[in-house]
């Protein structure tokens, strides 16, 4: 284990200790009192709608080793001297503060570091990628959505005897994911997809690669691995520096790794890839061939770190999703695909195509608004209805007012209205909706996380 001490946060932000040791460890950090473990390390942020120096006390009482404070916290002494165990530094900016810590923890370790960032399907490719590794390597994750500049620098101060480490980097805006590189600093970077998520702040997809690609502005040396099959990655190869080696996988376009002998199933799929002139057979136990290329990338980052050929199929095998994307539950006889922690265009059409692959069953589609799209919502929402559309969808029911454009795309190009149901909300839905489920059913439910379709999902399930 590489320790980093409280004498290294004085180092790193000229912060100043005002109860405690310098020589004191820090263990894991937390920045929430509501979750804080004993012997963890309390940092206090502060933004525009709250001031986590207001509950430095709480996180004393609950056993913290120590509390990470601004400057202009107002600190109780007698509360203090409640527990004398524990440090207090005070700093100028506890955001930079935790960033400069991960920064130097990093630093400590030299270990395969994989950064992944793309529009659709980085979670997903994450936890492949780390199945894949942890054949092999002790491996440390991004969990759930820790994929900011608050999420990052708190996964990496995780590290222990950890092997290797796979970091997602999610933005909103140009300049994140550069400030994210920088401090976990990347040997490998992947990008699965240039795609619409965050047009609404970034104007165009061509300033959406722009941001995808400063994931590289943290590695002065590495390897690129980009998803050939996507328009904007496929020519992206003049733009990367020389010192950064380039290697493309797909399964429609050329590239140094691709899938095929493709057979998609509701279970899973088993595709083939050609590598050292012979065959190899994978299996995915996700259905959609969006888990193809996932498999595909993974392979690409367990062969760069010398992960054996049965290791990697074993890690691509036996991988788990993270919570709410493409769960598949049975409840009777009817199916219901659990995917709204997030949506954009492109996983919509995923989801929906995946849907609409399906045999012997009636398919049907809760559908709810993608937000974040600015004015180019109403665009993309149709674009969606197109698909719903040509996939054959056999019951569209959407939730929100972007959504209805969904609604009226798809009854544009033909689709039949008697199988079409739009409502503002799930409380207006819901009493319209809950009666019309029958055996055999397929039902996927659709959404930006902020739609809350857990709700409607939950009420669906318990009335089957």
């Amino acid at each position: 284990m590489k320790n980093i001490y409280v004498k290294d946060i004085l180092r790193l932000t000229s912060g100043e200790l005002i109860r405690g040791i310098e020589d004191t460890i820090l263990n894991s950090f937390s920045t929430d009192t509501r979750l804080i473990q004993e012997k963890e390390v309390y940092l206090a942020l502060k933004g525009q709608n709250f001031d986590g120096n207001l509950f430095y006390e709480e996180a004393l009482k609950k056993g913290c080793s120590g509390c990470i404070l601004s400057k202009d916290a107002k600190i109780d002494r007698e509360v203090l001297n409640k527990y004398p165990n524990a440090f207090i530094v005070l700093v100028d900016d506890s955001l930079k503060c935790l960033q400069e810590l991960a920064k130097y923890k990093r630093s400590l370790y030299n270990i395969p570091v994989i950064g992944i960032t793309g529009s659709v399907g980085k979670t997903s490719t994450k936890d492949m990628v780390a199945s894949v590794l942890a054949q092999k390597y002790k491996v440390l994750k991004t969990e759930g959505n820790f994929n900011n500049h608050i999420g990052l620098p708190l996964t990496i101060l995780k590290l222990e005897d950890h092997e290797a480490l796979v970091v997602e980097m999610g933005m909103n805006n140009l300049g994140e994911i550069s400030l994210l590189s920088k401090i976990a600093r990347p040997n490998l970077a992947l990008i699965t997809n240039i795609g619409t998520a965050h047009i609404g702040n970034l104007g165009s997809r061509e300033n959406i690669l722009k941001a995808k690609l400063e994931i590289l502005d943290g590695m002065d040396e590495g390897t690129l691995i980009i998803n050939n099959d996507n328009d904007l990655l496929h020519d992206v190869k003049d733009q990367i520096k020389p010192s950064i080696k380039v290697l493309t996988y797909g399964i429609h376009n050329p590239s140094d790794y691709m899938a095929s002998h493709i057979s998609l199933n509701d279970n899973g799929s088993t595709f083939e890839v050609l590598i050292n002139k012979e065959n190899h057979h994978f299996q995915v136990n996700v259905p959609g061939e969006a888990f193809v290329l996932n498999a595909l990338a993974a392979l690409m980052v367990g062969l760069q770190f010398n992960v054996s050929l049965e290791w990697i199929k074993e890690g691509i095998l036996n991988f788990a999703l993270s919570s709410k994307r493409m769960e598949i539950e049975k409840v009777k006889d009817i199916t219901l695909i659990k995917d709204f922690y997030n949506a954009n265009l492109d996983s919509m059409k995923s989801a929906i195509s995946y849907l609409g692959s399906l045999k012997d069953t009636r398919k049907i589609a809760i559908l709810g608004d993608m937000l974040e799209l600015g004015s180019f919502s109403e665009k993309l929402h149709r674009e969606v209805g197109k698909c719903v559309y040509e996939n054959k969808i056999d019951l569209l029911i959407t939730i929100g007012t972007e959504a209805k454009n969904i609604a009226d795309e798809c009854l544009k190009l033909g689709f039949n209205k008697n199988n079409l149901l739009a409502y503002d909300s799930i409380r207006d839905a819901y009493p319209h909706i809950k009666n019309i489920f029958k055996a055999k059913d397929t039902i996927l439910f659709k959404a930006s996380n902020g739609m809350n379709f857990q709700e409607i999902y939950s009420l669906v399930k318990g009335d089957l």
